[in-house]
């Protein structure tokens, strides 16, 4: 490991594996992405400009790379996920799983890590048997402000769940916020307005407002409206149809995933939440793979 390694990292988005490296201490000398999101590559580059893009993951080949140590990737989710349609290995974006048990029969890594949603055992089990190892489970609210139920399946051993370092929402948004962190979903009308006033919330039709207390908000996800910020007077207002709410900021977005402030700045507000809810929980990550360095010790 002092030597540095060389890394493959799959469906890489805006390489949130590279900052758990750095931040964990893994010495790297090379770090392949795959990755075909041209607003993910470009907040790649503008951080780790030495980063090689491979482009589309179906394309790469272990005969074109070095030595690969490390096999890294979270494969797109939305065929398993509970809040989707669970199409599993149906859905043309879950079947890229098989795009890494090929690299990873290929490359022959020293070391693999795959995260993905915490699905259907039918469909755990299927990976599982790929894989050869069990899943673990974490929840990046042991880390972070953000309840984020995720699966890891690893051969780097002695992993345990990360202690619990009590982050709560207040330690997102600023302690003298006093808001609450609410989701929407599709049951029945309810209009909102923006916090900047500027308009009546159309977006709203056919919603309803989950309140959370517990100083965690849910899951990131690629929708906007999934979690929304509303004043703590705001829940007693909803019946009037008229609470005042806004939107996650992306930084708030970052520092609930355990990414850098501005890290993904380069581009749009709406790309940096969208890749955001799409990417890993930085420090969970930083936590299984600083394991490389306690079984090298």
């Amino acid at each position: 490991m002092s030597m540095g390694i060389n890394v493959l990292s799959l469906f890489d988005g805006m390489s949130c594996g590279q900052i758990a490296l750095n931040r964990c201490g893994v010495k790297y000398d090379n770090y392949f992405a795959s990755e075909i999101d041209k607003h993910a590559i470009k907040v790649t580059q503008a951080n780790y400009p030495d980063t090689v893009q491979l482009g589309d993951v179906t394309q790469v080949k272990a005969a074109d790379l070095p030595k690969i140590d490390l096999l890294i990737g979270g494969s797109p989710c939305q065929g398993f996920s509970f809040s989707g349609k669970q199409l599993n290995f149906e859905d043309s974006r879950s079947k890229l799983f098989f795009e890494f048990v090929r690299l990873l029969k290929e490359v022959k890594p020293k070391y693999f890590l795959l995260e993905n949603v915490a699905m259907k055992k039918e469909y755990e089990h299927i990976i599982t048997d790929h894989l050869g190892v069990e899943p673990i489970k974490i929840n990046s609210a042991l880390v972070s402000a953000q309840t984020r139920k995720r699966l890891y399946w690893t051969n780097i051993p002695n992993i345990k769940e990360p202690a619990d370092k009590n982050i709560a929402w207040r330690d997102v948004n600023g302690r003298r916020d006093k808001s609450v962190v609410a989701a929407m979903r599709g049951r029945f009308c309810i209009n909102g307005k923006r916090q900047d006033g500027k308009q009546k919330t159309a977006g709203l039709t056919q919603q309803y407002i989950e309140f959370r207390y517990d100083s965690k908000t849910n899951a990131l996800t690629t929708v906007s409206k999934d979690n929304v910020v509303v004043p703590h007077t705001s829940p007693k207002r909803v019946l009037a149809d008229d609470f005042i709410f806004r939107y996650l900021t992306p930084v708030e977005c970052e520092r609930l995933q355990t990414v850098p402030d501005n890290y993904t700045a380069c581009v749009s507000n709406i790309q940096r939440c969208k890749m955001l809810g799409n990417g890993w929980t930085v420090d969970v990550i930083a936590h299984i793979l600083k394991s490389m360095l306690e079984e090298q010790s």
